[in-house]
């Protein structure tokens, strides 16, 4: 069978999904724990237990000051968007996170280089761009350009992280798109902004522009290591589960 015509696309989809957890399993776990956690927060736990977990799980500069550990690591739990909402701007921030940047780009790069490599990256993105942040949200302060509520600002979820990946994945798209999907990583993320606060967009935006420099940094790193090795006659880089 073609796998080019309809019937042929549908049997290597369905093929992809069954295959999914076996092929991608910290990706499905790693989604699971998120869906999981979400249909809690967002369902079943009371909403002002769910708003004082926002609070404190957020990456803001009162709780990294107070509980920097608590709000890094419970913020990469939950994801900052809507399921049911589909024709939302929140839905649309969903797909991109957790469809793309999780979902797939994850999944893609836990395939490539191993899971505890990929781990890696979207933990190294969502931590480095958030530290990151906080540095030009301090600097933004002390010139005036934030508002001071920005310290009790939230801002939890993986977007971050899942930002990281997208950019990464310029690796894995066919050359002649390499351009247009490393825009559209930059795009997405100015999409929604209003009135910037001063010189700089929302600091949140900010984030994600950082966390997408993290991850074209790493794809280059990546791409100039395998380019030296295939001259040195090494082969590609064994992947490390």
């Amino acid at each position: 069978m073609n796998a080019r015509t309809p019937s042929g696309l549908l049997t290597g989809l369905l093929r992809a999904v069954r295959t999914y957890p076996r092929r991608s399993p910290l990706t499905f776990g790693y989604v699971v724990l998120l869906l999981t956690g979400h249909v809690w927060v967002e369902n079943l736990l009371a909403a002002d237990r769910a708003d004082a977990l926002r609070d404190h799980i957020s990456t803001n500069l009162d709780n990294l000051h107070d509980h920097p550990v608590t709000a890094l690591l419970g913020s990469a739990l939950l994801f900052d968007g809507t399921l049911t909402e589909i024709l939302s701007t929140g839905f649309g921030g969903t797909l991109i996170t957790l469809g793309l940047g999780v979902c797939c780009c994850l999944a893609w790069a836990e395939r490539r280089f191993g899971s505890l490599r990929a781990a890696a990256v979207l933990l190294g993105g969502h931590i480095g761009a958030t530290l990151i942040t906080t540095a030009v949200i301090l600097l933004a302060l002390r010139h005036g350009w934030y508002p001071e509520s920005v310290r009790q600002a939230s801002d939890y979820g993986i977007s971050y992280g899942a930002q990281t990946l997208l950019a990464l994945a310029t690796l894995a798209v066919p050359r002649w798109a390499r351009l247009p999907w490393a825009a559209f990583v930059v795009a997405w993320p100015l999409s929604g902004d209003g009135e910037w606060p001063g010189p700089l967009p929302a600091f949140t935006t900010v984030g994600h522009l950082l966390a997408a420099a993290l991850g074209f940094t790493l794809a280059i790193t990546v791409a100039l290591t395998a380019s030296r090795r295939r001259a040195e006659g090494l082969g590609p880089a064994p992947a490390e589960r």
